[in-house]
């Protein structure tokens, strides 16, 4: 084989294989050892999906009703390439019994079309619009595998980790944002075993390209004297003004993160403080790293006295606050890359980073719903909250709750 992401060679005995899956599935399931055919890819998947406590006979669970789902997916970015996946999918899944399906950054299922013979089948399993399809939930699948490891994927049959859903075969490819590159969702065709073919992958890989340049057609060219500034999730802030993209040291990252919360400006002395907790460090120093800073940025981008930047700022960190205050939780999580440069000491940026997650933390135990909660405790900056594991423990499915349990109560000896 000469493609991993591919489940299938023209040439495989599909009898033959998916007798081989379903051992080895078994195997796994109940030995925890992986065995040969899998792909590792496949295996992976596994891995992540026995971490994450899902059931191999559990089911998705519809997160979004119909009251939410309706606004949410109306505002999201992948609406404005419905028009051309619709195009290109359509007929080929109403002609071939199978099913188109997009899905956001979290797995959960926005648009479910196609033949409706097969919908209604897939409605049983939970494959419906509003039910959430990520690895944490649902096990290895092709969209929610797709999104885990950002690249197209094909599953067939039993290489799914849920054994409801062992009786199809799907393919998915992620779509990106095409100006940050940020994963917006996934494109997938999901249907039986005349997917089983190298070619299901291709064709979605040309889908998913076919949007991506949809959205960069329609995506309004950023105004000359436009700022964005992305600091979540990393150490050195990004800087994208008039066409430039700036990836800015740890201390230029702290002064414009600081900067962009005082659009009125700061004089030296003020900045000063927000910036440094040791009091030996003289103004000179900061000047110094400012004059830095200017020649970098130029005069017309960040100007002096007192300092602040010439534009208005949109930066990721604004972006999360005010969607909290909106009381959009689900799309707050959704722009949440991370801790606010989680390395810096400076006592403005402790302070942000310590009120924005504290804010969504809390918005998310108040709103007890369990693949929010879930998205924050499997990632790196959650895997060790504990008030987030207790609130998800309690939110799950019944049969997910005892080893979610064990481990709420395994941090808490470790941290008393």
């Amino acid at each position: 084989m000469t493609d991993p992401w591919v489940a299938l060679t023209a040439d495989t005995d599909l009898v033959e294989r998916l007798g081989e899956l379903r051992h080895a599935h078994e195997v796994f399931t109940t030995a925890g050892r992986l065995e040969l055919p899998v792909r590792s890819v496949v295996g992976e998947s596994w891995r992540r999906s026995a971490r994450a406590r899902v059931s191999p006979d559990g089911a998705a669970q519809v997160e979004l009703g119909a009251d939410e789902l309706g606004p949410y997916r109306d505002g999201h970015p992948l609406a404005r390439a419905m028009p051309v996946i619709r195009e290109l999918m359509s007929a080929y899944a109403t002609d071939g019994e199978h099913l188109l399906a997009v899905c956001d950054a979290h797995g959960r299922l926005l648009w479910v079309e196609g033949h409706e013979t097969t919908r209604r089948r897939a409605g049983r399993m939970n494959f419906v619009e509003g039910a959430r399809w990520s690895e944490s939930v649902a096990g290895t699948n092709a969209p929610g595998t797709a999104i885990a490891v950002d690249r197209p994927v094909q599953v067939f049959a039993a290489e799914h980790f849920l054994r409801p859903v062992q009786q199809w075969t799907c393919a998915a490819a992620p779509l990106h944002d095409p100006r940050t590159g940020r994963v917006l969702g996934a494109v997938d065709i999901t249907g039986g075993d005349g997917l089983a073919h190298p070619h299901s992958l291709a064709f979605v890989q040309a889908v998913a390209r076919a949007a991506e340049s949809q959205l960069a057609l329609l995506a309004p060219s950023p105004a000359p004297e436009s700022v964005q500034l992305s600091a979540l999730g990393r150490d050195e802030a990004l800087l994208v003004a008039g066409g430039r993209k700036i990836r800015l040291s740890r201390r230029h990252s702290e002064i414009l993160v600081t900067l962009a919360r005082h659009p009125e400006g700061l004089g030296g002395d003020e900045l000063l403080i927000e910036l440094y907790e040791d009091e030996s460090v003289t103004p000179v120093t900061l000047r110094a790293e400012l004059s830095r800073l200017r020649r970098l940025l130029g005069p017309e981008l960040l100007l002096s006295r007192p300092y602040r930047f010439a534009a208005p700022v949109d930066a990721d960190f604004d972006t999360v606050a005010r969607r909290l205050a909106s009381g959009a939780v689900a799309a707050a999580l959704s722009a949440y890359a991370g801790p606010l440069l989680p390395g810096s000491q400076a006592p403005s940026v402790a302070r942000l980073r310590r009120r924005l997650d504290d804010q969504l933390r809390a918005s998310l135990i108040a709103r007890g719903d369990p693949g929010l909660l879930a998205d924050w405790a499997y990632s790196p900056w959650g895997e060790e909250d504990l008030p987030v594991w207790q609130a998800l423990a309690a939110a799950a499915p019944p049969g997910q709750r005892p080893a979610l349990l064990a481990r709420a109560r395994e941090l808490d000896a470790e941290q008393r």
